[in-house]
């Protein structure tokens, strides 16, 4: 087992600002890069996020760059960009990049231009990159505040996914290993859909029995999914899928449950985006996992519902009564 001391983190997003405040709480070297010229003054100067994670002192030792090239000198690199951006950050990266260096993937999302996973899009356009995945049930402010968490660490690589959990693993972040790295993904794409409408059940105000039907059900949709592509069940019944799930759908600090909050208080898909700095993946993946699941024949009607409504024009109020109407089947 080895340790990755010289860590960069690509995206001054909460996330990415979260994992390398983590990073360096277990006595990395950490640099975090940031396209945004104010993130990287405020993290160098004041040690803190403003405009992502403000409130949150970060450690001293923590350095932000500009430079793409700087931060691709690393011995690990963590890709914490949205899931719409992974591609053109690559492209950028690429350059600067030894073939050796291992990459792990932090986006939760399917590119809506192709229908890809994080790990096939990088694959393609950074073929000689190792790649591990890495998602679980995190909400980065606590994560920042060295609150408890759990995560899986997925990769065909697995000496790569044991020394990327010595590397970032202390008792307050717990990494488990897994190598199933589509499971790993499908899980954390598919999840931030279904809390977008959990959040539009409790903007109805349709009680906590709906929510907990609405998460058992979306997690049957979730399996579905996933098994098309190989994915094993177990990984999603697990802290990338299940854990990921239930946290998402429980808490309106999810960006994507707060978006359906606001849609079933009867606000418009074009305001609430408009008012956002940050990213609800959610509302991106919701078109192109229909899409897929319309062409593979899987039975997804609440990932179905949320995209009629994200992007469709749908009614709230009567795409959930369509859904509350459907025919009884077997659970199974």
């Amino acid at each position: 087992m080895a340790v990755y001391n010289k860590v960069s983190v690509i995206g001054g997003g909460a996330w990415g600002t979260a994992l390398a405040t983590m990073a360096a709480r277990a006595g990395r070297d950490v640099l975090i890069w940031a396209r945004e010229d104010d993130v990287v003054t405020s993290i160098n100067e004041h040690h803190e996020n403003k405009d992502f994670l403000p409130g949150v002192a970060l450690p001293e030792s923590l350095r932000a760059t500009g430079d793409i090239g700087e931060a691709a000198a690393a011995d690990i690199i963590l890709l914490v960009v949205p899931a719409q951006f992974v591609r053109s950050i690559g492209l950028e990266l690429k350059p600067f990049l030894k073939g050796s260096t291992p990459l792990v993937l932090c986006a939760k999302g399917i590119e809506q231009s192709t229908g890809q996973l994080m790990n096939e899009l990088v694959t393609e356009i950074l073929p000689k990159s190792p790649l591990a995945v890495l998602s679980g049930p995190t909400f980065a402010r606590e994560v920042a505040r060295d609150k408890p968490s759990a995560v899986t660490i997925a990769s065909k690589y697995q000496q790569i996914a044991q020394n990327i959990a010595e590397t970032l693993g202390q008792p307050t972040f717990r990494p488990y290993l897994s190598s199933d790295v589509v499971g790993a993904e499908v899980g954390g794409a598919v999840k931030n859909v279904l809390a977008v409408a959990c959040g539009i059940v409790a903007g109805l105000d349709l009680g906590e029995n709906a929510r907990a039907a609405l998460i058992t059900r979306g997690l049957a949709e979730m399996v579905r999914f996933g098994e098309i592509f190989g994915a094993k069940r177990e990984t999603m019944m697990g802290l990338c899928g299940l854990g990921d799930l239930i946290l998402t759908c429980s808490s309106d600090q999810s960006r994507n449950m707060s978006l359906g909050m606001a849609l079933g208080q009867g606000k418009t898909v074009e305001d609430i985006m408009s008012g956002r700095k940050t990213v609800a993946e959610g509302y991106h993946t919701a078109g192109i996992l229909a899409e897929i699941a319309a062409r593979e024949n899987i039975e997804m009607p609440i990932a179905g519902a949320v995209n009629e409504i994200l992007h469709k024009g749908g009614d709230v109020k009567k795409i959930v009564q369509d859904l509350m109407n459907r025919p009884y089947v077997s659970e199974l």
